[in-house]
């Protein structure tokens, strides 16, 4: 992955930015914060300062020179997510596969903050937390995508009426299309994990998501473009979508037929 500014981390970036916005606008009522227990003292100020580590860390990963400071919150920031708001699901509801899926969501752009923050790391990353930066700190996180990928795929084989109903009504065979797309999803971290074509594998899982994000959800904005829960599906599919682009792009070295190496 180059340190230029690229494509995927503008889009990752307005993704942050966007759910961030979101969370100022609806406040203590933003569905993306709904796990976070009612009951708990300054809930409300909790719900803003994330929508400010958002905002803020969105920005930060648009301007070269703050790039590495953004990393460096939002990688806690989104780990934290994934364990304090996701992991308790799983744990307390683990054949509950929807549990599983909401994990593998977080786990997503967790992955694409983290190969930002393994190709950016500074001096004191390299010297403490070599093991999560580099060469092996994108390992890692391609190794989250690819158990995410499974996650989203056994979720659309489980919930295949529902994925059905996702599909745009011009698309004939709504089922069929649930089915090979959770197929594609387990057959992308497939190829990542024993190297079958890993670029290619993980820009068609890119793509597939991006596809997804703009024919199920852009159209629903476009009717009822004043709902909450479907700016939260929107900019969480985005943010999805541009975390796997980013994953990707760590493979921008490898020729497209390229086998590479297992991740």
């Amino acid at each position: 992955m180059e340190t230029s500014t690229q494509p995927s981390r503008v889009a990752f970036a307005a993704a942050l930015i966007g759910l961030g916005l979101l969370t100022f606008i609806y406040g203590d009522s933003s569905a993306l914060w709904e796990p976070i227990p009612k009951a708990l003292p300054g809930r409300s100020v909790v719900i803003y300062l994330c929508g400010v580590i958002e905002l803020a860390g969105g920005i930060g990963l648009l301007l070269r020179s703050s790039v590495l400071f953004a990393c460096r919150v939002l990688v806690p920031f989104l780990l934290l997510w994934l364990v304090l708001l996701k992991l308790p699901g799983v744990l307390l509801h683990p054949a509950v596969v929807v549990r599983w899926e909401q994990f593998g969501e977080t786990a997503a752009i967790l992955a694409g903050a983290w190969c930002l923050f393994a190709v950016y790391a500074g001096t004191w990353e390299q010297r403490h937390l070599g093991f999560a930066v580099g060469d092996r700190g994108v390992r890692m996180a391609r190794l989250l995508l690819i158990a995410a990928l499974v996650m989203f795929g056994v979720s659309h084989f489980a919930y295949a009426d529902l994925t059905a109903s996702l599909v745009p009504r011009w698309m004939r065979f709504p089922l069929g299309w649930a089915y090979l797309t959770g197929a594609a999803n387990i057959a992308a971290a497939a190829g990542m994990l024993f190297a079958i074509y890993p670029r290619l594998a993980a820009n068609l899982e890119a793509a597939m998501l991006w596809i997804f994000t703009l024919f199920v959800w852009v159209p629903r904005i476009v009717s009822v473009h004043s709902d909450q829960e479907i700016w939260a599906e929107f900019l969480v599919s985005a943010a999805i979508a541009a975390g796997v682009w980013l994953v990707a792009d760590t493979y921008r070295n490898d020729t497209v037929v390229s086998t590479g190496s297992a991740a």
